[in-house]
């Protein structure tokens, strides 16, 4: 075998380089020709298919339940594509403390914008929209159910973008097939400290979860009576959305135009 590799007038890494990146060698974890970002943890940069979080494509960070450490988990990623100027969109947060959770871990309020949605179907619509701006940079979805076309048109979204799409979903997601590229299990350990396992990514199997310190927020720290008694220093857009009111007024709208 050894001789005929030799023999032959290319060589394999030549011709994957020619490749798409979703084509890798079973035993090497993949590889990019986009730019991934540093999840700022050196031990899961290891373990990640592009040394870090991969652009272009859909991340599930499957949860316990939410707010278990998502939001620290990605500081460091989220602050970094704030101070270049982007958009991170938050859609559909799972509890009302997202924002304070967000501040309090550094990242820059004025570059995040939250969008509300109730209907899975609306959550996916707004996904595709938002995915769309020339601004965005990243985006927070929390999704307790999604079918599997709905997966799809998230997947097929995040593919023509060049930001990152995280996707939150509840633990037992894991058992249900998804086009994901990568997903991750997390799991909170003893205070201050995350589990995350890989359970699909480009390259060999993952088999030893991760335990990664979380930096602890100010907020956290302080007694429960005291941490609502100063006032937000942030400000953020929230925009609800109803596809069906949005049509009807499109509707209303051409109809005023062709009169």
């Amino acid at each position: 075998m050894a001789a005929l590799a030799s023999a032959l007038p290319f060589s394999i890494s030549s011709v994957l380089a020619s490749q798409p990146d979703s084509i890798w060698l079973h035993d090497q974890i993949g590889a990019s020709r986009s730019k991934a970002i540093s999840s700022g943890y050196r031990e899961l940069d290891q373990q990640l298919p592009h040394g870090g979080w991969p652009p272009s494509v859909l991340t599930e960070l499957l949860l316990t339940n939410p707010g278990v450490g998502e939001l620290r988990l990605l500081a460091s990623t989220l602050t970094h594509i704030t101070q270049t100027g982007k958009t991170v969109v938050v859609l559909a947060p799972a509890y009302l403390a997202v924002a304070t959770s967000l501040a309090a871990c550094g990242i820059d309020m004025s570059k995040v914008t939250l969008i509300e949605a109730d209907k899975p179907a609306d959550k996916i619509w707004a996904v595709e929209q938002a995915l769309k701006s020339a601004s965005f940079g990243a985006l927070l979805c929390w999704l307790p159910q999604a079918r599997d076309d709905h997966l799809r048109r998230l997947h097929l979204a995040a593919a023509n973008t060049q930001g990152w799409t995280f996707l939150f979903r509840p633990l037992d997601a894991q058992t249900q097939a998804s086009p994901a590229p990568l997903r991750m299990l997390c799991k909170p350990l003893a205070i201050g400290r995350l589990s995350v396992e890989i359970i699909k990514r480009r390259g060999p199997v993952h088999i030893e979860p991760i335990i990664l310190p979380l930096e602890i927020p100010e907020i956290l720290l302080k007694p429960l009576a005291t941490r609502a008694l100063g006032k937000p220093v942030f400000s953020m857009p929230s925009y609800s959305v109803n596809r069906y009111a949005l049509a009807a007024t499109a509707a209303r709208h051409r109809a005023t135009l062709l009169s």
